[in-house]
C-alpha cells in the first residue's frame, strides 16, 4: 500500500506564504492524477488543487491565483505552494489521488493564518 506524508504546515500571519510537500512511499504521478485536499474544523474535506498525468492543473476559486501546485516526478512528491494565505486557508491539508481518493489518507499537516 502506498503511503502519503504531508509536511509542511505551520502557522503564518495573513499575507504569508507556506510550501507544502505530499511524499509518495512509491512512484504513482504517471499513473494517478493527484489533489491536495483540506479540511476546516466542523467543514467537510474539499478539494482545493489538482494536477493530472499529463500536468494541467485546476484549482478551487478560493485559491485560484494564489496557490500553485506542482510535482517532481523523480522525488515521488508533490507540493502546493501557497502565497497571500487568509485566515480562512486555515485547515489540515491532505494529498491524495483525484478525483477518487484511493490511497489511505496520511495524517496531514496543519495551516494556521492567524495574526
Amino acid at each position: 500500500q502506498v503511503q502519503l506524508v504531508e509536511s509542511g504546515g505551520g502557522l503564518v500571519q495573513p499575507g504569508g506564504s507556506l510550501r507544502l510537500s505530499c511524499a509518495a512511499s512509491r512512484s504513482i504521478f504517471s499513473t494517478y492524477h493527484m489533489g491536495w485536499y483540506r479540511q476546516a474544523p466542523g467543514k467537510q474535506r474539499e478539494l482545493v488543487a489538482r494536477i493530472t498525468v499529463a500536468g494541467s492543473t485546476n484549482y478551487a476559486d478560493s485559491v485560484m491565483g494564489r496557490f500553485t501546485i506542482s510535482r517532481d516526478n523523480a522525488k515521488n512528491t508533490m507540493y502546493l505552494q501557497m502565497n497571500s494565505l487568509k485566515s480562512e486557508d486555515t485547515a489540515v491539508y491532505y494529498c491524495n489521488t483525484n478525483p477518487y481518493a484511493e490511497l489511505a489518507w496520511g495524517q496531514g499537516t496543519q495551516v494556521t493564518v492567524s495574526s
